[in-house]
C-alpha cells in the first residue's frame, strides 16, 4: 500500500511541471501574414508569456494579407470566438494587436480585464505609438511596443491617463526639488528676523497729498483675428469597441498605418 502511495506521489511530480507551464506554451503569435522571422516569433512569444503572466492577461499579436471583407475588426472578433483566447480561462483575459496588410488596417481590442484597462482612449494612444514603426515596416519593434505598452497602461487604475506627466519620474523629482527649494527659501527668510520700517514711517500724512490728477487719451487699437474653422476629417480612432459574436464585449481602436 506505501509503495501504491508512493508511485503515485512520484507521478504527481513528474506532471507537475508540465501542469504549470501549460499556459506558458499556449501560442500568442499568429503572423498569417509573414512579417516575421523564426526568431522573432520566438522572442515575441516569450516577451508576451512574460508580461502576460504578470498581468493575467494574454497579449497577441494577429497579423493577415486580407480579411475576405469582413476589415480587422470583425476579422479579430471572429479569431477570438473561434481561438477562444483568455489568461484565466478560454474567453477570458485577452489584449489583441491585429493587421491587416492587404488593407494597411491595425485594429487593437481589449477583452474582459483588458477591456477594462485598455480602454478606447488607451488603445488609441498605443496605437499612435506604435504607428509610425508600423508604417515604416519595423514590425517587430511595434509588437514589442504593444505588448510592454500595454502591460504599462494596466498597471494604472482606469480613467486616468498613464501618459500624464504626473506619473513621469523625472517631472516628479523637479517639482520635489523646486518644493525643497520653496521650503528652504522661506525658512531663510525667515530667520533673517521681521523688518518694522515701511513706506509710511516717515510719512507726514498731514501735508501729504496729491496735487493734480489727469487722463491724457491717445488712440485706440482694434485687432481682428480669423475664428478657426471647425474640421473634424482628420485622423484618429475608427472602430471603437463593440460585441463579438458570441456575445463578448470588448475595447477598440482601429487606423491606418
Amino acid at each position: 500500500m506505501v509503495k501504491k502511495y508512493l508511485f503515485i506521489f512520484a507521478f504527481l511530480l513528474i506532471l507537475l511541471p508540465f501542469s504549470i507551464n501549460a499556459h506558458a506554451v499556449e501560442q500568442k503569435i499568429y503572423d498569417y501574414a509573414g512579417l516575421l522571422t523564426d526568431d522573432q516569433v520566438q522572442k515575441l512569444e516569450a516577451m508576451a508569456n512574460e508580461y502576460g503572466a504578470k498581468r493575467n492577461t494574454d497579449f497577441i499579436i494577429l497579423t493577415t494579407n486580407g480579411t475576405e471583407g469582413k476589415g480587422a475588426k470583425k476579422y479579430m472578433q471572429d479569431f477570438y470566438d473561434d481561438k477562444a483566447p483568455g489568461y484565466d480561462k478560454p474567453h477570458g483575459n485577452a489584449a489583441i494587436l491585429t493587421i491587416d496588410m492587404e488593407k494597411r488596417d491595425v485594429y487593437l481590442a481589449g477583452f474582459y480585464k483588458a477591456e477594462k484597462y485598455l480602454d478606447d482612449e488607451r488603445l488609441t494612444q498605443i496605437r499612435e505609438k506604435i504607428t509610425p514603426d508600423l508604417s515604416s515596416g519595423n514590425y517587430e519593434q511595434a509588437f514589442e511596443d504593444f505588448i510592454k505598452t500595454s502591460y504599462k497602461y494596466m498597471g494604472f487604475r482606469p480613467g486616468v491617463n498613464p501618459d500624464s506627466l504626473f506619473f513621469n519620474i523625472w517631472f516628479q523629482i523637479i517639482c520635489s526639488l523646486g518644493l525643497a527649494g520653496i521650503i528652504v527659501g522661506i525658512m531663510a527668510y525667515n530667520s533673517g528676523g521681521r523688518v518694522t520700517i515701511n513706506s509710511s514711517t516717515y510719512e507726514d500724512s498731514n501735508n501729504s497729498r496729491v496735487l493734480d490728477r489727469r487722463d491724457i487719451y491717445i488712440r485706440t487699437t482694434t485687432t481682428k483675428r480669423r475664428k478657426p474653422s471647425n474640421n473634424s476629417s482628420g485622423g484618429g480612432s475608427r472602430g471603437g469597441g463593440g460585441f463579438t459574436s458570441g456575445g463578448h464585449s470588448h475595447s477598440g481602436s482601429g487606423g491606418k498605418f
